[in-house]
């Protein structure tokens, strides 16, 4: 029995590679601006050269090549965006990476595992002791007391998590249901993983869950729901009414569970609830986490995945071959950031809070509408004010004209069109960084209407 405690890629030209079915469809844009065009879809490998057996140079370039599967994925849209916020100068409040550092405590503590010698390949599921302090840190989270050998699993950041939980549980032709807009890598992931999607779109400006639409789209091929609590991009968090009903039709319908829980120690409106903690939930759910949100250490990529044996065992054989161990002295190191006292996840989120009130008070002065952000640390706005057609001739605009690098949310959708009117900001940077994107945008952007 269990226990309990009381306490994106080019989304605008594109040949399908998966079976979609959304419960929206839109006619997609046929273009976009040529110059964003033409940096967005390029990737780093075409400018390669060959060298003959005289030694001079073919630069004649050989067409790319890729599976039918992935034809539509070009480079992600982070690498897109921070590429251009290089060529241009731009402050970037576009990929949700920290520009300070994290804990000196855990830095030293990687520091020591090396030195301690702790530099050869790992135990495939997890060093022992980041096995351990995830099951105490999800207990104190949730109540729920997992086997840190038997229901955790170590991956290589929480993008592995995701990608060995849907390759090691989903077969060709399993439906997955996705709440749009969506983390670019699920599509991407589930397209490897040959899965049908279905698209449940949240829409502005609470974004909440339409039960009905959801109610409809389960049916007898519905494998697994994949639910990311804070969301990104809309910065929302899901309320315990809707996690019930999602947890309800799932029970019914025999439907696993993916939750994607990278942000939950950044909820700022209400408390996170982990969906594997509500009643009969948890013999049904993988949820994914990991080190680098947190602890703003996205570059060590720690990640996890947590779930009874009968999914542990389809996650740990994908992870196997996907990656089969993740840094040895980062796990150690992890181990000791999750046993930080309470007053360190206390401390984060009241500075994160502050550097919220920072964009979102600026953005509103600058003239965006702005919706809610209760979780994770992006804001979602609306950009129409300014007159541009769509996200990501606005986005081409901000950057070239204004030096403010934001994402736009189109790549996030099946339908581009859902999210034509949206842009996404972050305010993980210091709070200079913050102010002076403001300062910018407060300078060189004016409203149209």
């Amino acid at each position: 029995m269990r226990m309990h405690c009381t306490c994106s890629l080019n989304r605008f030209q594109f040949k399908p590679s998966v079976l979609f079915r959304c419960t929206n469809i839109h006619p997609k844009p046929s273009s976009i601006r040529s110059s964003i065009l033409a940096t967005m879809s390029t990737v780093s490998t075409e400018s390669a050269v060959a060298s003959d057996q005289n030694g001079s140079t073919n630069d004649a370039q050989k067409p790319l090549q890729v599976s039918n599967r992935l034809e539509k994925f070009k480079t992600t849209i982070f690498t897109r965006m921070s590429n251009l916020a290089i060529q241009y100068g731009g402050i970037n409040l576009g990929q949700g990476f920290p520009n300070f550092d994290g804990p000196e405590f855990v830095k030293e503590a990687a520091i020591q595992a090396i030195k301690d010698g702790k530099n050869q390949y790992a135990r495939g599921y997890g060093v022992p002791d980041l096995n351990l302090a995830i099951s105490e840190r999800f207990k104190k989270d949730t109540g729920l007391v997992v086997d840190p050998e038997k229901e955790i699993t170590v991956t290589s950041g929480c993008t592995e998590a995701i990608a060995a939980t849907m390759l090691g549980l989903i077969n060709p032709g399993d439906e997955v249901i996705l709440f749009a807009p969506f983390y670019d890598s699920y599509e991407a992931t589930l397209s490897m993983a040959g899965a049908k999607i279905k698209c449940i779109t949240l829409r502005p400006p609470d974004f909440s869950l339409p039960i009905n639409e959801f109610r409809s789209a389960i049916s007898k091929d519905t494998r697994a729901v994949l639910i990311n609590t804070p969301h990104n991009p809309t910065g929302k968090m899901f309320t315990r009414d809707e996690l019930n009903e999602i947890a309800s039709l799932c029970i019914e319908n025999d439907v696993l569970v993916f939750a994607d829980e990278v942000y939950d120690k950044l909820s700022f409106e209400m408390d996170h609830i982990s969906i594997a903690s509500l009643p009969g939930m948890f013999e049904r759910t993988v949820t994914m986490n990991s080190l680098g949100k947190t602890f703003s250490l996205t570059g060590w990529k720690i990640g996890w995945a947590i779930a009874p044996p009968h999914l542990t065992w389809g996650v740990r054989q994908a992870h196997a071959f996907l990656t089969f161990a993740t840094s040895t002295p980062m796990q150690s190191a992890a181990a000791t950031a999750l046993r930080a006292p309470e007053s360190y996840y206390e401390e984060l989120k009241k500075d994160y809070l502050s550097k919220k009130a920072i964009l979102e008070e600026g953005l509103k002065a600058v003239g965006f509408k702005v919706f809610p952000s209760s979780g994770t640390y992006f804001i979602i706005v609306d950009h129409t004010p300014f007159g541009l057609k769509n996200d990501v001739d606005f986005c081409e605009y901000l950057i070239k004209e204004v030096g403010v690098v934001a994402i736009p949310t189109s790549v996030f959708y099946l339908n581009p069109e859902d999210g034509k009117d949206l842009v996404r900001f972050t305010f993980c940077k210091d709070e200079n960084t913050l102010r002076a994107a403001v300062e910018r945008m407060k300078e060189k952007l004016t409203r149209k209407s």
